[in-house]
């Protein structure tokens, strides 16, 4: 009898989560662990899996409603560093909360095993782990010792707000674990913005746009690669401009490995241009 009454506790805990994420890398982690059935409340840009659309939205990524959070009656809140205070809050309320890092690559897969843990789904983060180390290894040894400029956004001038990938962030670790570096070698963490000026300084040999919305804004890769050309770098005279305009591109998830499929082929397409 206590056995079968042990069993019934675990399934109704389970089936009894609740939980809001508060960001699409998040969102998108969770339903890839086969968590998706439990989220009850998202922000706006959480749009990928599809599924995520009809999830009550309680926000966007730096203004999350608690209020709206509260009336869905969360088991848990999961958050990245920037909703601290949010948390905070929260807990005050009595609403658990996890804060997740995925600002650089080991902290990405640490999350991933964390949230499997969280949630009952060990193996498959796991899995999820092993897959991205997999797609890690793919990008180690094609080309050695390019400087790689990887920018941010939709940029049909360069004269000024160039976002570009800094130091200490994932993509930077990625640029690193293939063997190359990170044209802009700066203390700049982040996203640092840039001017043209500062572009031609780190004279990059390869330059990557990460331009996800490029249809959103009626614009073709041409418009976006064509004020690069006209820039005296290595990457404009042998033509080493490339784009990845897939929504996954910036997005922390177990989709890394699709952006590492994609680095992959940049990079075998400079060695043999």
């Amino acid at each position: 009898m206590k056995i079968i009454l042990f069993l019934i506790l675990t399934v109704y805990c389970t089936a009894a989560q609740r939980i809001v994420t508060l960001s699409p890398a998040i969102n998108e982690i969770v339903y890839a662990l086969g968590a998706g059935d439990d989220v009850v409340g998202n922000t706006q840009y959480c749009t990928y899996p599809e599924d995520s659309l009809s999830v009550t939205k309680v926000g966007g990524y730096f203004n999350p409603n608690l209020e709206k959070i509260l009336s869905l009656q969360p088991s848990i809140v999961i958050m990245q560093q920037n909703n601290f205070k949010l948390g905070k809050q929260l807990n005050k309320l009595g609403i658990k909360t996890k804060i997740v890092k995925i600002d650089r690559l080991h902290n990405i897969k640490s999350s991933i095993l964390e949230l499997g843990l969280l949630l009952n789904k060990e193996s498959k983060a796991k899995s999820i782990v092993e897959d991205i180390d997999k797609h890690l290894d793919a990008i180690k040894g094609i080309i050695s010792d390019q400087k790689i400029l990887i920018v941010i956004g939709h940029n049909t001038s360069l004269v000024k707000q160039i976002f570009v990938v800094g130091q200490n962030l994932y993509l930077d670790d990625i640029i690193n674990a293939s063997g190359n570096q990170n044209a802009l070698q700066s203390k700049r963490e982040g996203q640092p913005i840039l001017n043209q000026e500062n572009i031609i300084a780190t004279n990059p040999d390869i330059v990557i746009l990460l331009s996800p919305f490029i249809k959103e804004k009626g614009l073709s890769p041409k418009e976006l690669i064509a004020p690069w050309m006209s820039l005296p770098v290595n990457a404009s005279k042998k033509e080493h401009i490339y784009i990845i305009d897939k929504k996954y591109a910036g997005v922390p998830s177990d989709r890394l490995v699709l952006f590492l499929e994609d680095f992959r082929k940049i990079l075998y397409a400079s060695k043999n241009h």
